[in-house]
């Protein structure tokens, strides 16, 4: 592949992604519901609706933002979703109308923005979209550079009698970017199924929220809300308006 854009990964993975990903933890889904309250929630990179459809079972409001047709085109051809709002597009623009109680982005999506000023544009769009109370919540990996040896990580994540599945990547640790390809091997068939992330530490997401005039309200490592520490390996973010944009520069 020569070429990729925001739209090549949900391109990609449309047609597997949900037997992969059957179903979203249900105590993240209650959280959510907890911090939009009454009130309006917009998931970026909504995909498949694997958290939108429960939520909005809840009933939340929710609307999304998603920029590959075809993992909408699956979200919009389950029950339920009819009452969701989805816009095309790139999520770090936030090209919707606010404002909204509950911003959120899940499951390492925030990281598939290239690069470290799209992820601040992103954070700038959520806090003129959030009312004065609301909240933005973001749940990631925190990097683990001993994944890579040389640069590289080749894992082989599932071997049976009918299928191999491999991870392949190359990390470039200067821009903190992984480029790599999902290989699915099936007697006569190979797939690839390729994804480019901009990784960003807990610490740099602190400034970029705090570079929009956005606070950390809680961080934990687990939607059970376990305590985060140096020994998670991912975290759930909470942040909040509450300082003045000149105060963050």
């Amino acid at each position: 592949m020569n070429f990729y854009s925001d739209e090549t990964y949900g391109e990609r993975v449309a047609g597997v992604y949900d037997d992969w990903y059957s179903s979203a933890d249900p105590y993240g889904i209650e959280l959510l519901a907890e911090l939009a309250g009454n009130g309006r929630a917009l998931e970026l990179g909504i995909g498949t609706g694997r958290f939108a459809l429960p939520l909005a079972s809840k009933n939340v409001k929710v609307s999304g933002i998603d920029a590959a047709p075809s993992m909408v085109d699956r979200l919009k051809a389950k029950p339920g979703s009819e009452t969701i709002e989805v816009t095309l597009g790139n999520f770090a623009d936030v090209a919707v109308a606010g404002p909204f109680d509950l911003i959120y982005v899940v499951f390492n999506t925030i990281f598939v923005l290239g690069s470290q000023s799209e992820q601040v544009r992103c954070f700038r769009n959520v806090a003129a979209h959030l009312t004065k109370d609301g909240c933005f919540l973001i749940e990631a990996f925190v990097p683990n550079l001993n994944r890579f040896n040389g640069g590289q990580v080749n894992w082989a994540t599932k071997v049976t009698e009918d299928v191999v599945e491999l991870d392949v990547g190359q990390h470039d640790a200067v821009n903190q970017r992984v480029n790599s390809q999902k290989v699915v091997l099936t007697d006569g068939s190979v797939k690839l199924y390729p994804v480019q992330i901009r990784y960003a530490w807990p610490a740099e997401l602190d400034l970029m929220a705090q570079l929009a005039g956005l606070r950390l309200r809680e961080r934990w490592s687990s939607w059970q809300k376990a305590p985060f520490d140096g020994e998670s390996g991912k975290h759930i973010s909470v942040y909040e308006p509450g300082l003045e944009l000149s105060e963050s520069r």
